[in-house]
């Protein structure tokens, strides 16, 4: 039993996370600023079922506050955190480049020091699989050199790597880096294609469907993701007795500093889950096929050999299943 700050505790990946931490018994902090990037009310209608549960507090404040961070640190004394809070979204990031600035950067600094200063015993934190970037060698592996990202949004995740290495190496904070692959499932952001694809198949609208429908994606259901942040989370961040300065390892180090990637291990073209999606829905789709937008990438694949030998779990929902639980929670909420 612990105190716990999930930071994003109204996203999606931060709701699952701490409806999981309270049901196992942890006291729970969930901090959001409910910012208006997607639906708040989606938002919400999330921290409606979590205020509902006990030991949970919730409390609305930005990242970038550094006051506010500064304060919430001093006075809770959380014993491990866990920041899911960011500025989301690839595409977003060539309209409104501040926005990454100013929470993935700003706020994740004040995350670092509210962390260093106040004996957190483990920090773990949100990274992205778009750190690959240019990357072409398959499957992504986080000992490959990250060097090349193609967004803002993936360098302020390979940023946030730099930061979190840092801050391990020079107060000895234990660290954990997860890079997360695709995410889907209930209660998923509405900018994601699963939510978009639904939508508009529903609607009798069609769905763009960019790179020709030729894009591949490491698509890692939800569960899967929160059962890898809790056994990370509960695996404090070590070093690597091996680790030399003559051949570093990009994954490890001699400071207290993981990083893991948290996918499915099975990429799946968007062909094939455009027609999951359809089955699911008893509908077919009309697509417009477009070419690739800027910043995205041809396809993401995930090596989680270090996550499995070193916590014990490897993603295993398959796309079936986990599509399948999308629509029936999608129809129930949105009563259709």
């Amino acid at each position: 039993m612990a105190k716990i700050l999930v930071t994003g505790a109204a996203g999606f990946i931060g709701f699952h996370l701490a409806k999981v931490l309270l049901e196992r018994g942890d006291d729970v902090v969930g901090l959001d600023n409910l910012n208006d990037y997607y639906d708040v009310s989606l938002k919400q209608a999330r921290l409606a079922q979590l205020e509902g549960l006990s030991r949970f507090r919730f409390i609305k404040c930005d990242l970038a506050d550094r006051e506010g961070i500064a304060r919430l640190f001093r006075e809770e004394k959380f014993d491990r955190v866990v920041n899911l809070a960011a500025q989301a979204g690839v595409r977003y990031s060539l309209k409104n480049p501040h926005a990454y600035v100013d929470s993935n950067l700003v706020g994740f600094v004040n995350i670092l020091e509210g962390c260093r200063h106040n004996d957190v015993k483990h920090l773990v934190y949100a990274s992205s699989s778009s750190v690959y970037g240019a990357n072409t060698s398959m499957p992504f592996s986080i000992h490959h050199n990250v060097d090349h990202p193609v967004s803002l949004y993936a360098a302020s995740k390979k940023a946030n790597e730099l930061m979190a290495h840092t801050y391990a190496h020079l107060y000895r904070l234990p660290v954990t880096g997860l890079r997360f692959f695709t995410v889907y499932g209930p209660w998923g952001r509405p900018d994601m294609a699963l939510f978009l694809f639904s939508k508009a198949i529903l609607e009798g609208r069609p769905i763009d469907v960019f790179n020709y429908g030729k894009m591949q994606r490491d698509f890692t259901y939800i569960d899967d993701i929160v059962e890898g942040v809790v056994r990370t989370l509960d695996h404090t961040a070590f070093s690597n007795p091996d680790w030399s300065g003559d051949h570093p390892d990009p994954g490890t180090s001699s400071a207290p500093y993981r990083l893991y990637n948290i996918g499915n291990n099975n990429p799946v073209e968007l062909l094939a889950l455009i027609q999951t999606l359809e089955k699911a829905l008893g509908k077919t789709a009309e697509k417009n096929l477009l070419p690739m937008q800027p910043g995205d990438v041809p396809a993401t694949y995930a090596d989680v050999d270090d996550l499995t030998r070193d916590v014990g779990f490897k993603p295993s929902t398959s796309i079936e299943d986990g599509v399948a639980k999308f629509v029936q929670w999608y129809r129930d909420y949105f009563q259709i």
